[in-house]
């Protein structure tokens, strides 16, 4: 009965929705009458490979390496410390060191973040819906310890038209002929003012 009413008054809701009502028949209907899109995608992943306390974490990283990783904030455009960065090397996560892109692969996009059009392993970034602000995104997180970067769109360049908007406080810079250690995720990215616009970020 509740599935026929649903299918009636909400023919685009989505089937996986009607049999998870279907099939629990304590769900509150009423969540079933607001659209899928509206929703958002829940992260259903709660743990990652690499988890850090966060006690270490506050005294490890800047304000705003804090701000914009663990409580996906963003800085302001144009001035983050990689925008403008023209040295060769890799970009890693500020939080875990994963290599995340390289810089053959940046471009300038003019948004007033650094702008990479593809990864350096497709499986490095896990990308979530984002419906914060009143606008549809997608957020781009670290696959290893979960940071929060940027997000990401599809207005780039040839030959992938990606581009991954990337807070400059969310990465770490190894130059092209530095010693291949394990980069240290303390100080320096991205000290720079929480922006107050999100449209891109």
């Amino acid at each position: 009965m509740a599935a026929r009413l649903l299918r009636s008054m909400a023919p685009h809701t989505s089937m996986a929705l009607l049999q998870c009502i279907h099939s629990h028949k304590s769900a509150r209907p009423l969540l079933a009458l607001i659209p899928p899109t509206t929703l958002g995608t829940c992260r259903r992943k709660k743990t990652w490979p690499k988890t850090f306390p966060e006690e270490e974490l506050r005294k490890r990283l800047t304000p705003m390496q804090y701000h914009v990783t663990q409580e996906k904030g963003t800085e302001s455009a144009f001035t983050g410390k990689y925008t403008d960065n023209k040295e060769e090397g890799t970009y890693q996560c500020v939080i875990c060191g994963a290599p995340l892109f390289t810089s053959d692969k940046k471009f300038d996009s003019g948004s007033g973040w650094p702008s990479f059009f593809d990864l350096i392993n497709k499986d490095s970034i896990t990308l979530t819906d984002d419906f914060s602000y009143g606008m549809h995104r997608v957020e781009t997180t670290c696959s290893q310890c979960g940071a929060h970067l940027g997000h990401f769109f599809d207005d780039g360049p040839r030959p992938t038209k990606k581009r991954y908007c990337i807070n400059s406080a969310s990465l770490n810079f190894r130059a092209k002929n530095s010693p291949s250690e394990e980069v240290e995720a303390s100080g320096g990215a991205g000290q720079s003012a929480p922006s107050s616009k999100n449209e891109e970020l």
